[in-house]
């Protein structure tokens, strides 16, 4: 059922573009993090290994890739997006938006910070 409140339903209830956009990073989380946690919390998936590190959230017109520690992860191609100290995250608008290695590289970094300073929600 397309409703139901898992990673799975959340990206069947998709459209066109953004379906394809949050399968694509779903797989490319699973690749650089094979050990985390996939969940549909606070509305929208989340992966988790030692704490959540990552989300997909969509919007009318676009798709956030977020992380709980962006402020913290290395970003040399200018990818990431936000004002605060901790979370930031990349805002797409079709699947050529997607940069795998670039996304893989914040996944494997998001999760070794979690390792290192524990669960970013405590």
């Amino acid at each position: 059922m397309a409703n139901e409140k898992t990673v799975d339903g959340f990206i069947l209830a998709l459209d066109g573009w953004q379906k394809e956009v949050v399968a694509t990073i779903r797989e490319l989380v699973q690749q650089a993090a094979p050990q985390a946690e996939e969940a549909f919390k606070w509305a929208q998936p989340v992966w988790s290994q030692l704490g959540p590190f990552a989300y997909v959230k969509a919007f009318k017109n676009h798709v956030n890739f977020g992380f709980w520690r962006g402020a913290d992860l290395k970003d040399p191609h200018g990818l990431l997006q936000g004002s605060g100290t901790k979370m930031c995250h990349v805002k797409l608008t079709s699947l050529e938006d997607i940069k795998p290695d670039a996304f893989q590289d914040f996944v494997r970094q998001a999760v070794e910070l979690n390792q290192t300073k524990g669960d970013p929600t405590k």
